[in-house]
């Protein structure tokens, strides 16, 4: 059974999004989505700074199966990237909620981030989305 810890949000494309600040987030993908994956060999980053919208495909992790587009969780301005992925994508399989994540981004607005987050998927919403 996949890991699904309770202080964070989720996306349906199996993403996770934590905030780490009154307008800031790290996202990440999820434990189900690594293991779907498979060995993780390599993740394209997205540029920063970055605006990208909502949905818009920002990032690409590929592994021996396949390779799978990272959506942007919410409009916002991808600020920092994860750059030890580059040389140890691996680290996406051994700890996806930890030294695994993708980016932080960047929301104008707190209490307008406070509303986005409310309606991305909590821990139970996301077990439901992978069947758990």
């Amino acid at each position: 059974m996949a890991l699904t810890p309770e202080d964070l949000r989720y996306t349906e494309e199996h993403e996770w999004v934590r905030r780490i600040g009154p307008t800031r987030v790290r996202v990440g993908i999820t434990d189900y989505a690594q293991s779907q994956l498979g060995d993780v060999v390599f993740v394209q980053l997205p540029d920063v700074p970055r605006t990208a919208d909502a949905g818009e495909s920002v990032a690409e992790v590929e592994s021996t199966k396949s390779v799978s587009d990272i959506y942007a969780p919410f409009a916002a301005k991808i600020v920092v990237v994860n750059e030890e992925l580059t040389a140890a994508p691996e680290t996406l399989n051994a700890d996806p909620y930890g030294a695994g994540w993708l980016f932080e981004a960047e929301a104008d607005d707190a209490s307008w981030l406070d509303t986005t987050l409310g309606e991305l998927l909590d821990a139970a919403g996301y077990q439901g989305v992978i069947g758990g």
